[in-house]
């Protein structure tokens, strides 16, 4: 009998086979075949660099075990196996449970680039629905948001669910296109775009806002669906990107595009909260007005309650802008907040906006006399700011 030793695997009953831990793996000791996505325990030194990348918690699993689970084994499950100081495998020894909780908790060790949910937020629900173990939801509505001369054709999509889905704002669930073989594609996932009482309150229905891509297999399907199509659906996923219960903390909300999703729950949540105290910030970067989803309503919330930048990198005869650019322009606004320790930062929306957000942080932090990057871990550390790209 051996000494015992963490392995860490990937959970194939969540996993939704995006492989962006497999990008993500600087050493490869990730790969995949048609059915799952696997890690080669003797090329895993536990970086953790996999770990803040999974949209859905899969990657995060370990077990304790005697001899590790060969790639073979892990390439023909349906499920992981069972948790436990001996069912790990058949050469398993008996361990205390120190041992084993030892263990573990050294599997997260110097997983300090992983963000942390907000203190004050409630523990969310994950995982309840799997690619294989779906819910079905009803169409309730289907809405266009942009005009036709955009030419960008984004939807609002009202689900209705035949079960409990409970979700918060910044989660999201996973939509599966059904294949031309009767078998459901991997889950494209969608943030939700409703307050956890739901798009009308106390109904719980859920909304997602979906851009169709052309090609895009489940944008189409989803951009195409009537009232009344069913659809499978699983999650809730994501555990990190949640807003805080606090009424006090200040909300500083930047994105593009789709990435407005989570930002119009977060602000239907305070609306209906109707809470004082902590304040909004949102910059929103599109090419003009008519191609930015929730233009409308995003005008009709009060300056109180939202403080809203529009940026456009596309208006004839104005020069381009990005939210970058805005908030640089604003670095006295975003310095203040920065500084002040009720403040959470959400990034939300094309990863080709990120380096750009990033550099304008530690301009802005530069100009007065801080370094951005301790700033910044501080506030992840805190649970206080968070990065959603795709």
């Amino acid at each position: 009998m051996g000494e015992l030793v963490k392995q860490h695997l990937i959970d194939p009953e969540i996993c939704i086979r995006c492989h962006s831990c497999e990008s993500a793996c600087p050493i490869g000791a990730i790969e995949h075949d048609e059915r799952n996505v696997v890690v080669k325990a003797e090329a895993c030194n536990f970086c953790m660099s996999c770990i803040p990348v999974c949209p859905t918690g899969s990657i995060d699993n370990w077990r304790v075990v005697a001899k590790p689970y060969a790639l073979a084994d892990q390439y023909g499950w349906d499920e992981l196996p069972a948790q436990g100081p001996a069912a790990a495998n058949e050469d398993a020894i008996e361990a205390t449970d120190a041992t084993v909780a030892a263990l573990l908790a050294e599997a997260h060790a110097g997983a300090d680039g992983a963000s942390r949910a907000p203190a004050s937020a409630p523990k969310p629900t994950v995982n309840l629905y799997t690619p294989t173990k779906p819910i079905e939801a009803t169409v309730q509505g289907n809405y266009r948001l942009t005009a036709e001369s955009s030419g960008a054709d984004v939807r609002h999509i009202i689900l209705n669910f035949e079960g409990p889905f409970p979700v918060l704002e910044g989660q999201t669930l996973g939509v599966l296109a059904p294949g031309e073989d009767g078998r459901a594609h991997a889950p494209r996932l969608y943030s939700v775009s409703s307050p956890r009482d739901g798009e009308r309150p106390g109904f719980y229905n859920v909304s997602i806002t979906v851009k169709r891509e052309p090609g895009g297999l489940c944008s189409n399907y989803v951009c195409d669906l009537r009232k009344g199509d069913k659809v499978k659906i699983a999650g809730p996923f994501g555990s990190t990107f949640l807003m805080p219960d606090d009424p006090q903390a200040r909300l500083l909300m930047i994105c593009t595009g789709t990435g407005a999703a989570p930002f119009r729950a977060f602000t239907m949540r305070r609306q209906r909260a109707v809470q004082r105290g902590g304040d909004m910030t949102l910059f929103f970067g599109a090419r003009a007005p008519d191609s930015l989803p929730y233009f409308g309503p995003l005008n009709k919330i009060p300056h109180r309650v939202l403080r809203k930048h529009l940026v456009y990198s596309r208006i004839p005869g104005a020069p381009k802008e990005y939210v970058q650019d805005r908030l640089r322009v604003e670095s006295e606004e975003i310095a203040e907040m920065l500084g002040d320790p009720r403040t959470h930062v959400y990034v939300c929306g094309l990863r080709g906006m990120e380096a750009g957000v990033e550099q304008a942080f530690v301009n802005i932090a530069e100009s007065i006399g801080v370094s951005w990057t301790a700033m910044r871990d501080a506030m992840r550390e805190e649970g206080r700011y968070h990065i959603e790209t795709y």
